[in-house]
């Protein structure tokens, strides 16, 4: 099977517990695994990168169709990490980079952590330190301080509606949420998001765990230190919904290898706002080593 471009692809899915976890490989060249929507992400990665690259997407159980009912349990990261093994024993992957886009990026680096003999290098987007309030504040006073009353215009109209939209579709309440987000989430405030979320599962109990739980609390920390590997940081200059890059700062002297691109025309998805930009820094990147 090909898709418009003329790169092969593939789609298939994993079953997992109560999960359909799906999966798309598209384009050729080295292996990158993108953990998060095996639906949305393709959507923002550009169509060149694919003449470069091998990309691997792969659902995690937030994004996954599920059966039954659902528990914290089936939401745990440690799940959430094992399915990623699983994924990549089901599809023969052998030594390849991994990216995750904003919390996504916690699972890409705790993946390299337990699995260091399998990842090249690790590419987190958008990803913050962690979401514990202290991180949070400091993405609050950013957005205070700097941010142009035109563009909190937008983000106040977009917030009253919030709740009609969840009224209206409960269970696509973090889908929506994000959706309406739009003004702290892309550099053009006005940026409607909702083709890129259309077909996407949504898990609400797993996004409620780990984001609001797990990835609070999260100490990258803890064996940081043990990585070998190149690790890169891709952040936005207009991203306001996790903590501003100077707040890596501090993390700086415990990661052996560390490349920090900042892009100054993105929001929370400078891979899909700055695509040429993105895709150089990118194969730069992973062409070290």
């Amino acid at each position: 099977m090909t898709i418009d471009n003329g790169y092969s692809s593939e789609a298939g899915h994993l079953r997992s517990g109560p999960f359909d976890l799906g999966y798309k490989i598209e384009g050729s060249g080295p292996t990158l695994l993108i953990i998060g929507s095996a639906v949305y992400y393709p959507r923002t990665f550009s169509q060149s990168l694919r003449g470069h690259l091998r990309l691997v997407f792969a659902d995690h159980r937030g994004f996954a169709p599920s059966q039954g009912n659902l528990s914290t349990v089936d939401a745990s990261f440690e799940a959430v990490i094992e399915d990623i093994e699983r994924m990549r024993e089901h599809l023969g992957l052998e030594r390849f980079a991994i990216l995750g886009h904003s919390g996504h990026g916690y699972m890409a680096l705790e993946y390299a952590k337990r699995h260091p003999d399998r990842i090249s290098h690790v590419v987190m987007v958008a990803t913050g330190p962690s979401h514990s309030p202290r991180h949070m504040a400091a993405a609050d006073r950013l957005w205070a301080e700097t941010v142009a009353p035109e563009r909190k215009a937008i983000f106040d109209r977009e917030m009253a509606v919030l709740s009609s939209d969840i009224a209206e579709k409960p269970d696509e309440r973090f889908k929506s949420l994000l959706i309406r987000l739009g003004a702290k989430s892309w550099y053009d405030a006005a940026f409607d998001a909702r083709p890129l979320w259309e077909g996407v599962t949504v898990n609400n109990l797993v996004f409620d765990h780990l984001w609001g739980e797990v990835f609070r609390d999260i100490d990258l920390r803890q064996g940081l230190d043990r990585l070998k590997m190149p690790i890169m940081l891709a952040l936005g200059r207009f991203d306001y919904l996790v903590a501003p890059a100077s707040t890596w700062d501090e993390y700086r002297a415990d990661v052996s290898d560390l490349t920090i691109r900042l892009f100054e025309k993105s929001g929370h998805t400078p891979q899909l706002e700055q695509g040429a930009a993105f895709d150089d820094a990118l194969l730069e990147f992973l062409g070290r080593r």
